[in-house]
C-alpha cells in the first residue's frame, strides 16, 4: 500500500477557505440582523424649552437657542422663534447677515424665515413663544 499523503492540496485549501468565508459572512449577517431588530429608538426631544428670562431678550435682539435649534427674535410683534432646521432635508441652517442659509443644499431664507431660493419650497417653521407668570420665555416646538 502506498503511504497516505496528509499534505493539504491547493484545491482542498481553496475549498476550506471558501467554506470559512461563507460561515464568516453568515455569522456577520446574523449579527447585523440581531442589531437591526434590537434597535431602540432614541427618546424624542422635548416639546417645550425654557429660554430664560424675557429680559434677556431685549427689543431688537436675535438670539440663538441651541437646544431648541431656533433663533429667538424680539421685535414690534413681540417674541417669536424661527426653527433653524431646513424644511428641505433637515439640515441646520446658518444665520447670515441677510437671513439664513442652508449649508447642505444652498437654500436661502429671509430674516422672517420665508424662502429666498430653493431647493427648499417651504419657509422655516415659526415656533410659538409664550411668557409665563415668572417672566420666562417658553418655546413650544411641537
Amino acid at each position: 500500500m502506498p503511504p497516505k499523503d496528509d499534505s493539504l492540496s491547493r484545491r482542498n485549501f481553496l475549498e476550506w477557505l471558501l467554506k470559512g468565508s461563507l460561515v464568516g459572512s453568515a455569522l456577520l449577517g446574523l449579527g447585523m440582523l440581531r442589531r437591526y431588530f434590537s434597535f431602540q429608538n432614541e427618546s424624542s426631544p422635548p416639546s417645550q424649552y425654557d429660554l430664560g428670562l424675557a429680559t434677556d431678550y431685549p427689543f431688537g435682539s436675535h438670539k440663538a437657542a441651541p437646544p431648541a435649534q431656533a433663533i429667538i427674535q424680539h421685535d414690534s410683534q413681540g417674541y417669536r422663534a424661527i426653527s433653524l432646521v431646513c424644511p428641505h432635508l433637515g439640515c441646520v441652517v446658518n444665520v447670515t447677515r441677510d437671513g439664513f442659509a442652508c449649508p447642505c443644499h444652498g437654500s436661502r431664507f429671509l430674516p422672517d424665515g420665508s424662502v429666498l431660493n430653493g431647493p427648499a419650497s417651504h419657509p422655516l417653521t415659526v415656533l410659538q413663544v409664550e411668557r409665563n407668570a415668572e417672566g420666562h420665555l417658553i418655546l413650544n416646538s411641537g
